[in-house]
């Protein structure tokens, strides 16, 4: 065999082609043998010849599968895509580290924290603690996540380069009063959140995650994230035999009666002794599943008669995977709209690595929301005040004058800002091709897409689409795709919209392709995410100079 691998010439056959060979020659040898063999009555013959047939079967079977599998094995290697795996890891890593807004925060601070950022208090004056060159974070009900950067070369009422996404997904959330059994099985009530598909939630191996607050022997309350990566949940479909032939035909759920997981059985409940856990009279621990309860204090090391309330939600808990045969997906729950997230972090703390403060006239920040999947109406969605109040208390806080907040500097700083509003784009689906718009149909590990909707579900216009189009251009990166809706399907939306209206930043909307959006388990393409943060990093580095070029 050559040393550099299998060839196909006559000096160096290949291991397969010595194998084909092989079996050739044995096939000869044995016929010859059985010939030889042969004995002179006819019921021998007749049963030697079937014997033959047979060999002759198996031999051609084996050249055939030696000849295809010497073919795959000469398969070439796709290397472009395997310098996008180290990154698509990174990100898988951060979305199964992430099953919550919550975790998904935490997950981003550690990572920001490691590259130097400092955590600026909601509740104390910016003054005197923002400078330029330095990186900083705030975090609104550790659910929203506000970073940013200033720029060294930084003047008062300059622009800031802000990435906005979103924290949340759709899930499955504990109700208030968790308590429910149905047919001796112990479960949990539980509230769809958001706009799921919620058939991809049957017989998933879920855990339970989230916020809990905690009353500690001082009588303060600590909040501690918990995340349970069992299968401890499960809803069970309906066995086939119990169907209808209409309910066979169309799988309709109803939200409330189907959707409830098991927990465990009444009997092992009755066992165990976990009826006789604490039945505690305070208005909200006996409406509680003790079970939960339990396993919640287990999980964190504290008694049960501490946990004061809490905030969970259910996830799946396989975690991400590469798939496709040359490893050119991700499959994974969240990736809407996680994986933007990660890119966001990613990006912002590539730009500081890289150098990108130094020349930097602006404030690179990156925003990520939660309660988007609902609306993002709430005290910390991107409808809330934080977007705005986050510009105009970092400009305060950078003016020369202790204090000072100058409308005239502020608006000259909107004017002169940009927001990138991220979330996941719908790629074309091959087996449902006609819901995509003939000409604007997306691809995955095609390259990042603009949205586009003329009745404002996206914020993109001309000048924002050009501006963006633009950076990629600058920088030599993968082109845009683009995406708008068919005229005979509604439009979804994200954050995009909401920012600009409530603060009058230009705003472009885009978003890696994927396919199986709000499902439990998502695809999307590795070579997307590093188009992605290829995009993220030119927007903070080349913005400032397009956008001076543009008139007016």
């Amino acid at each position: 065999i050559c040393p550099k691998g299998p060839r196909r010439n006559n000096s160096h056959p290949s291991p397969v082609t010595a194998h084909h060979s092989w079996c050739l020659k044995e096939h000869s040898n044995f016929t010859h043998a059985v010939h030889t063999a042969t004995l002179n009555t006819t019921p021998m013959r007749s049963f030697l010849h079937h014997i033959l047939a047979a060999q002759a079967a198996l031999t051609i079977f084996l050249a055939t599968s030696v000849n295809a599998i010497s073919k795959n094995a000469e398969m070439p290697l796709l290397t472009s895509l395997a310098d996008d795996i180290p990154l698509a890891k990174k990100a898988m890593s951060f979305i199964d580290a992430s099953p919550d807004p919550y975790h998904a925060v935490q997950t981003s601070v550690n990572m920001l924290e490691e590259a130097g950022f400092e955590e600026l208090s909601d509740f104390q004056p910016y003054f005197g603690k923002i400078r330029p060159g330095g990186k900083y974070y705030f975090t609104r009900n550790k659910s929203t996540l506000v970073a940013f950067a200033v720029g060294e070369k930084y003047q008062p009422g300059n622009g800031f380069k802000i990435i906005g996404g979103h924290t949340d997904s759709p899930n499955l959330r504990v109700k208030p009063r968790s308590k429910r059994s149905s047919s001796g099985c112990i479960q949990l009530a539980v509230e769809c959140y958001g706009g799921g598909m919620w058939h991809t939630w049957f017989d998933r191996d879920l855990g339970v995650s989230g916020r809990v607050l905690v009353r500690k022997e001082n009588g303060s309350i600590e909040q501690k994230l918990v995340k349970i990566d069992r299968a401890i949940l499960r809803i069970p479909n309906l066995a086939i035999h119990l169907q209808n032939s209409d309910e066979r035909a169309a799988f309709k759920i109803n939200k409330e009666n189907h959707l409830c997981p098991i927990i465990a059985t009444a009997a092992t409940k009755a066992l165990t002794g976990s009826e006789d856990a604490a039945e505690e009279c305070d208005g909200w621990t006996e409406y509680q599943e003790p079970l939960l309860l339990q396993m919640i204090a287990s999980e964190l090391g504290i008694d049960v008669k501490c946990i004061a309330d809490f905030e969970l939600n259910l996830f799946d808990t396989q975690p991400a995977s590469l798939g496709g045969i040359h490893s050119e997906f991700i499959h994974s729950a969240r990736l809407d709209n996680l994986a933007s997230c990660f890119l966001a972090v990613q990006s912002i703390v590539d730009h500081i690595l890289d150098g990108g403060l130094t020349d930097d006239e602006d404030i690179s920040l990156i925003a990520m929301f939660d309660h988007e999947e609902v609306g993002s109406d709430s005290a910390h969605g991107a409808g809330s005040p934080v977007m705005a109040d986050a510009v105009k208390r970092i400009s305060t806080a950078l003016s020369p004058v202790e204090g000072s907040f100058n409308p005239d500097l502020y608006g000259a700083a909107l004017r002169k800002s940009f927001l990138l509003s991220v979330d996941m784009a719908h790629a074309v689906h091959p087996n449902f091709a006609s819901k995509h718009e003939k000409g604007h149909g997306p691809k995955m590990n095609a390259g990042v897409v603009v949205k586009t909707n003329q009745n404002q579900r996206y914020a993109t216009n001309g000048i924002t689409g050009f501006l963006t189009r633009e950076i990629t251009r600058k920088a030599g990166t993968v082109p845009l795709q683009e995406f708008v809706v068919r005229n005979d399907c509604p439009c979804g939306t994200t954050i995009g919209p909401i920012i600009a209206s409530n603060t009058g930043i230009r705003t472009a909307d885009v978003g890696m392709p994927q396919l199986s959006m709000h499902s439990c388990r998502e695809v999307m393409g590795i070579a997307d995410l590093t188009n992605g943060l290829e995009l993220f990093k030119a927007f903070f580095q080349h913005f400032r100079e397009i956008d001076d070029n543009l008139e007016g």
